[in-house]
């Protein structure tokens, strides 16, 4: 019998050997049950929790008479109605050997965005595979996940064995088709187990009903699995969590040490700017101290009132981190609208946060065979290799070396909601030399050569809302006007610089993020830049506003109703669209998204060609 008892949270915290393990599989495939089944027949159940399991198992349970042991784990009412985990659920314990922090995560593909969560943090993995069904996609997609976040060892539970009459035969052939797909993974250890997560066969206890399996039990099998590098061994980084200023003579950087130790005395840079200083003091909440260690927070004072912010990562002179805005790295992507190269997104990775796109996807991994193939997007749950460009250098370093400065997320810049996660693999240096160069001839001087305000007229609507129409004699009444301008339109683009684009989203958001450099040049060459471009995201147009001055850039929305600009289709285009001759046209099967606060908004249905000139002209002298 082992001796094991439940552990609260906050008794595992740096003490003895700590295994974080996930478990992952398919839906229905037992994990909430074999957890409960390790938990209880470990003895790690407190009373009143086996009293609420008695009474959850009548109301909910799925085992007749017996302890329904998922519900230890299934806490939300949703999970334990409908018999799956949604969430992840975390439980704690201890056995004689180490103490364990257990991650049951959700099998739905719906969920796998929760279960990248549980498996970032995680050393070990329990993958379960039904034995009447096999390995399945799901548990393709769990163990290369498992392997993109550096798990280096499985358990692989042959579960539910009990249902295929205890069959060596099956439980064999699931762990060779197993061993095939990891192939290529470069985990350390794979450990096949048939396992009755609900009759306990193989869980803590050794089954009587399988006497063809003589290796370990899960138990056994994870009390045995190495422990992961423990983080004071690597090098000391500490990211900027607050810059603390009570008074003008303390300036402490405060932090969580994520790697390594620090001492008073000891040479530090500041990784991205590479300042170097030596630290005076390390003051934690009720005294200073001499030393610090990994996972530890505390608050550092340098000798040299060096330029810190939050989100720099202090770092050991002699062994720092890499610093670069362009990177190659695994992400994992979790959001129903699809990751398009091009879209600026924003990106967190540790207290940093930085305006990120997608320059290019190197590939999309085929989950059924692991195979790699060409993408031009990802979809939900789809893992893809990306090349990443940041709007300024981060510190980080190869998520198989320190995970906290190797992954990031990234995140929806008008809701705010987590749409990817990522594992850097290394910095990309093709663009290490190369320099923006400053003209000796400002943006100011050209304008005001030309004695006008440098701008863009950005006009956004519908095919055949007038935006091309009005832009032209817009353009023609500045140039009568003696100003100086320059008209791109949409159609003129395609013919050239943008000739290699089609219409699909991703070439939409590529085609605008084009536009607008070129427009950012212009207007840099002090000109007004008139721009006709239906332009439907939200987010491209958000982006050019965003290349440009506070003042430079206007937004005009050109609006008609749908069914005008189907009744004036000056080109043909929405009757093609409608045959089924012309795919993603923006209206009918491509959605488009007006301004929210346009600088001015045209009823072209209501305003004659004239009038709605004469408003932008307005507009454009006034400045």
């Amino acid at each position: 019998m082992h001796d094991t008892r439940p552990v609260e949270p906050a008794a595992w915290t740096g003490s003895g050997d700590v295994l974080r393990l996930l478990t992952c599989g398919s839906v229905d495939d037992g994990k909430s049950t074999l957890i409960g089944r390790l938990l209880y027949d470990s003895q790690a159940v407190f009373e009143d929790q086996l009293r609420s399991l008695e009474r959850d198992s009548r109301r909910y349970g799925t085992t007749g008479e017996d302890h329904d042991l998922a519900l230890l784990l299934d806490g939300l009412q949703a999970e334990r109605e409908q018999g799956i985990t949604i969430d992840v659920a975390y439980r704690f314990f201890r056995s004689d050997r180490r103490t364990f922090i257990i991650a049951d995560t959700p099998g739905h593909e719906q969920y796998t965005r929760n279960m990248a969560t549980g498996a970032s943090q995680a050393d070990a993995a329990v993958i379960l595979v039904d034995a009447r069904k096999g390995v399945l996609s799901q548990t393709r997609r769990h163990t290369f996940i498992c392997h993109l976040m550096g798990i280096r060892h499985i358990v692989l539970a042959v579960n539910k064995i009990d249902l295929v009459d205890y069959s060596h035969d099956i439980y064999q052939r699931i762990g060779d088709d197993y061993r095939r797909i990891t192939d290529a993974m470069d985990f350390a250890t794979i450990v096949p187990i048939p396992v009755s997560a609900r009759f306990g066969e193989n869980v803590v206890h050794r089954g009587r009903l399988t006497p063809w399996y003589a290796g370990p039990t899960v138990i056994e099998r994870l009390e045995a699995i190495p422990a992961a590098t423990a983080a004071d061994d690597l090098p000391f980084r500490m990211p900027v969590q607050w810059v603390n200023r009570p008074d003008p003579d303390f300036r402490g950087l405060a932090g969580t040490i994520l790697a390594g130790q620090v001492a008073v005395g000891d040479d530090v840079v500041v990784a991205a700017s590479g300042q170097p200083a030596r630290v005076d003091r390390i003051v934690t909440a009720d005294r200073d101290r001499t030393a610090a260690r990994a996972g530890e927070a505390v608050t550092v004072l340098l000798d040299t009132n060096v330029d810190v912010a939050r989100g720099d990562v202090l770092a050991a002179a002699r062994d720092r981190p890499e610093v670069s805005r362009l990177l190659s790295a695994d992400i994992v992507w979790m959001s129903d609208q699809p990751l398009l190269p091009s879209r600026p997104y924003l990106m967190r990775i540790g207290s940093t946060y930085t305006q990120a796109s997608i320059v290019r996807i190197k590939h999309e991994v085929d989950i059924d065979t692991l195979d790699r193939r060409p993408a031009r997007q990802l979809g939900l749950n789809a893992i893809g290799r990306c090349e990443l460009s940041t709007a300024a250098p981060i510190a980080f370093e190869p998520y198989v070396r320190n995970r906290d400065l190797g992954s990031f997320i990234l995140i929806d810049r008008f809701n705010n909601q987590t749409v990817g996660a990522g594992m850097i693999r290394f910095g990309l240096r093709r663009a290490q030399n190369i320099h923006a160069q400053a003209g000796l001839v400002g943006k100011a001087r050209r304008a005001a050569m030309k004695q006008q305000k440098a701008r863009v007229i950005w006009m956004t609507g519908l095919s055949g809302a007038g935006k091309s129409t009005i832009a032209r004699q817009v353009d023609l009444h500045l140039t009568e006007h003696g100003l100086h301008s320059y008209l791109l339109d949409g159609d003129n683009v395609r013919h050239g610089l943008n000739q290699d684009l089609g219409f699909t989203d991703a070439d939409r958001v590529e085609n605008i993020r084009r536009v607008g450099e070129v427009a950012k040049l212009f207007v840099d060459a002090g000109l007004i830049v008139i721009c006709a471009f239906i332009s439907p995201f939200r987010s491209e147009r958000r982006l050019v506003r965003e290349l440009l001055g506070a003042d430079e850039f206007v937004e005009v929305f050109v609006d008609a109703p749908l069914d005008v600009c189907r009744r004036r289709d000056p080109k043909g285009l929405y009757k093609k669209a409608l045959a089924g001759q012309i795919a993603n046209f923006t209206g009918i099967d491509s959605a488009y998204e007006p301004p929210e606060t346009p600088e001015l908004t045209l009823r072209t249905d209501q305003l004659t060609v004239q009038e709605a000139t004469d408003r932008i002209l307005g507009l454009i002298l006034r400045a």
